[in-house]
């Protein structure tokens, strides 16, 4: 009984929290986020919980294009006659993009854009018996609201948390640019001292005038007070005021920076003066800490050299587009700091309150920036947009210490307009020009304390013409030589080039990367396979040359984590692979990497652990088969045993260990060894016989023409090899060569959307022109599949931007006719595959067939009109 009772009493004081709190502090704020109501035109009505999406699910579908439009979400809201006489706010962290609150059926409040907070009041409409909330949401292309373009998905929704805001009728202003209506400065930092500047907004919403106190104390992380200040002001009713206090001579404050993210916390009080009730109380994070950024140098934190280094980061998730939970967007800060880096980019637009809230809490500097991407539209409404948004960012995230940048353009030459009218181009450029004139003047006015950036793509001659490189006190650059263009060798000496031809303006890297589709890995990487392997050569070249340099600031890998981009297509629709994690946060080799290079403490890791399903020949009849094994680590050497076995001892190149380690049939054990520092993994290896006649069983074979990667099917848990030319004695084509395609970025298969399949890849390879396909299997039962798809043809789309290599030729479409055969029996009579089955569309066709006398297989390709094609072959043995 007594039990009962002491949970009935943890209940009571539960439930009784915000009652309590509003007699100590005068506000409460209560979640929103469950019992809406959402529906989009002409649909039913669907119960969901925020955060919410309504693209979560349209953005992957073969369909080109997502819904953008009207969706509403209603909500009934109870608040009886207590709240009365108090101020009722609804705290919206975001939606995309146009939105519009109605109370009752009356429009409560207004907001463009999709990334920044606003806060709407609501007193004056309510009716305090049920009261019923609306809030209209459009995610329509509108050309005076940005992002206009980009390689990222405008997921439409009320997509972070809401919440109901009560304070007293005096309280800090909640018509600050959706911040708190308090505004943090420390004036001077130093070892031995330091003062802070706090400047806060009060509001007196009541019918009466009131006088009041201010408080402002500082608190350690302990808790303990460590000092505090105090105004006395009278505030008229109606009256809103600012009230700023210097608290100084704070001694030998802890510093915040990386490695001790040491934070205070300011809490601001309003207290009236009569009866010593705290009316309103705000706490807000304070982290001492000074920073300069070097031309030649680099950048320095409280007086010392430190390379940023880190990713940038988009909001969306795994099936759930941007509506993503609080402990996930809580994950990707932490995985960023377990990868050694110590660098943010929010990008490209703010995010969610609790990214820096974590970048302050776990030592991560960062920066925030507006979408403001590829392009802008000459209209007043869209600068006013702009200027808007860089207000609304600035004071919101103002109090965080992990802030040391404001940035407000992303690659915007990247989309040339007017590119046959040249004078009309010039007058574009102009204004493009003004308007990074007008942010970054904006963003020096609001916040002289951090510095500007302004992020171009490579294209040096354009923005130093433009004179976008003259304007920021930061120049970003997005590098992506030997992916987009060039060579990774490139890279370094366009460093050079800006610290040569700038060289008193600082400048960091803020995007490099290469697409790296986990379930694509070779022996043999080569630009545009998309494999892992590629991805992370590339990767060692540009830390290489960003490490070596004391005058590049910092890198930013793009990006964190893979993230929806619904015009892509490539080998994973839909998707940018460029992640050193998974979109569903899972490591990829390019992310031990990094550990490698940037952890502090002894680390070692195998890679290539990440590949564990495998599949190749055998060496020349022997029964075990060569391949790589990649250790990334931040040690000289390394030991590596296979079966218990050891393959000896290594150096590290670039932070890579690799081995050539002879694999056998069925489960192998790779150890690796350094000092007190070890990593395993089990490897499954399916051996497949050099010959047919070998003593390796034969089970089945799945092969892409082609093509020089390997693919797993993450779902089924096949795996794909390569083709080769037919052998006798063994398998492989006759005639053909591969496929290449139409422009010269993509040199390796075809980079289009598979229509039907999700495993794209096994079709963008293939062989044309192929004669035969061959297989010297013995006498039995099997189950043979072909796979086609047609590559050439079908709807123009247009280029899209990052493709900077994106040169198309005219695609030579063929009327492509062809029967095949298999063992001199007719398989498949006058494939027309563009007419039969339509452009980019995966096709299978499977038989079984019995092989005797010793005959084996052979597939003929017979041309009609064109060239024969295979994109794919499986061979199962039944029996």
């Amino acid at each position: 009984m007594l039990k009962h009772k002491s949970l009935l009493w943890i209940w009571l004081v539960i439930i009784s929290g915000y009652n309590c709190a509003a007699q100590r502090t005068g506000r409460e704020t209560i979640s929103l986020n469950d019992q809406w109501e959402f529906q989009k035109p002409d649909a039913q009505i669907e119960k969901i919980i925020l955060p919410h999406t309504w693209n979560d699910k349209d953005v992957l579908d073969d369909v080109p294009g997502y819904y953008r439009g009207v969706g509403v979400y209603k909500r009934k809201l109870k608040l009886d006659d207590s709240v009365k006489e108090r101020a009722v706010f609804l705290v919206f962290n975001g939606v995309a993009q146009e939105s519009e609150v109605f109370i009752n059926g009356k429009s409560a409040g207004k907001h463009i854009g999709s990334y920044t907070k606003f806060i709407v009041p609501i007193s004056a409409f309510l009716n305090y018996k049920e009261d019923l909330v609306e809030v209209r949401v459009n995610n329509r292309f509108n050309e005076d609201i940005p992002p206009l373009t980009a390689d990222f998905t405008f997921f439409g929704g009320i997509y972070r948390n809401v919440s109901l805001l009560i304070t007293s009728p005096i309280h800090f202003s909640q018509k600050e640019n959706g911040s708190s209506g308090i505004f943090i400065t420390t004036p001077a930092v130093s070892a031995l001292s330091a003062s802070v500047r706090v400047n806060s907004v009060v509001e007196n919403s009541s019918s009466f005038d009131k006088k009041i106190k201010i408080i402002n104390s500082i608190y350690n992380a302990n808790g303990g007070q460590v000092t505090s200040g105090s105004s006395t002001i009278s505030l008229i009713r109606g009256e809103k005021k600012s009230i700023v206090q210097d608290i100084k001579s704070i001694k030998n404050p802890s510093l915040w920076s990386p490695k001790n993210p040491y934070l205070y916390r300011v809490v601001t009080k309003i207290v009236d003066v009569k009866t010593s009730e705290v009316i309103d109380q705000v706490s807000n994070p304070l982290g001492f800490r000074w920073f300069r950024f070097d031309a030649n140098e680099g950048f320095f934190l409280n007086g010392e050299s430190m390379k940023l280094m880190g990713a940038s980061r988009h909001q969306d998730y795994d099936n759930l587009g941007n509506a993503t939970p609080d402990a996930l967007q809580i994950k990707d800060v932490e995985l960023l700091k377990a990868m050694g880096g110590n660098f943010l980019r929010v990008a490209h637009y703010p995010q969610d309150p609790l990214i820096l809230e974590a970048c302050d809490r776990l030592g991560i500097l960062a920066s925030v920036e507006i979408p403001v991407v590829n392009t802008i539209t000459e209209s007043e409404a869209f600068t006013n947009n702009c200027l808007n948004m860089q207000t609304e960012m600035i004071a919101q995230n103002f109090n965080h210490p992990s802030v040391v940048i404001w940035a407000y353009m992303n690659e915007i030459l990247l989309r040339l307009k007017f590119s046959n009218d040249k004078p009309r181009q010039q007058i574009y450029f102009d204004h493009v020009r003004e308007l990074a004139q007008k942010l970054d003047s904006l963003t020096r006015k609001l916040d002289p304390s951090r510095y500007t950036l302004l992020i171009n793509h490579g294209a040096w001659d354009i923005y130093n013409k433009v004179g976008l490189t003259k304007i920021p006190m930061i120049v970003g650059w997005n590098l992506y030589s030997g992916w987009y263009s060039g060579a990774p060798e490139d890279f370094a000496k366009f460093l050079d080039k800006h610290h040569k031809e700038l060289p008193n303006t600082p400048f960091m890297v803020t995007e490099y990367g290469a697409d790296a589709d986990p379930r694509i890995r070779t022996n043999q990487p080569v630009r545009f396979d998309k494999s892992v392997e590629y991805a992370l050569k590339f990767h060692q070249v540009y830390l290489n040359a960003m490490l070596s340099r004391p005058f590049v600031a910092g890198g930013m890998a793009w990006n964190l984590a893979d993230f929806n981009s619904e015009t892509r297509e490539e080998t994973m629709p839909h998707i940018n692979n460029k992640g050193l994690l998974t979109i569903a946060r899972q490591p990829k080799d390019t992310y031990f990497l990094y550990q490698g290079y940037l952890l502090q403490k002894p680390y070692l890791k195998i890679a290539s652990s990440q590949w564990k399903e495998r599949t190749a020949l055998a060496d020349s009849g022997k029964l075990l088969s060569m391949q790589n094994i990649q250790v990334a680590t931040n040690l000289k050497s390394a030991e590596l045993y296979l079966n218990g076995k050891s393959l000896g001892v290594k150096e590290a190149l670039d932070h890579i260990i690799e081995w050539k380690v002879p694999f056998a049939d069925g489960i192998n054990q790779i150890r690796v060894v350094s000092g007190d520092q070890s990593d395993q993994a089990d490897i499954h290896f399916q051996l497949q016989p050099f010959q047919f006649s070998d003593q390796i069983p034969f089970k089945d074979m799945n092969v892409l023409l082609g093509a020089k990667r390997y693919y797993i099917d993450n779902q089924t848990h096949e795996i794909w090899m390569p083709d080769q030319i037919y052998k006798k004695g063994s398998w492989g084509y006759v005639g053909g060569e591969p496929f290449k395609g139409t422009n010269n970025r993509i040199s390796y298969g075809s980079d289009k959307n598979i229509l039907g399949t999700e495993n794209d890849p096994v079709y963008q390879t293939q062989q044309v022109g192929i004669k035969q396909f061959k297989f010297d299997v013995p006498d039995g039962e099997y189950d043979i599949s072909l796979h086609f798809a047609e590559l050439v043809g079908g709807e123009t789309k247009e280029a899209l931007a990052y493709n900077l290599d994106n040169n198309h030729k005219t695609e030579a479409v063929e009327n492509r006719v062809f029967s095949v055969s298999i063992n001199e029996t007719p398989f498949m009579e006058n494939i027309n595959l563009a007419e039969d089955f339509g452009y980019t569309r995966a096709v299978q066709k499977k038989t079984r067939i019995t092989v005797t006398s010793g005959k084996g297989i052979t597939i003929d390709f017979n041309a009609i009109e064109g060239k024969p094609i295979l994109n794919a072959i499986q061979l199962k043995k039944v029996y």
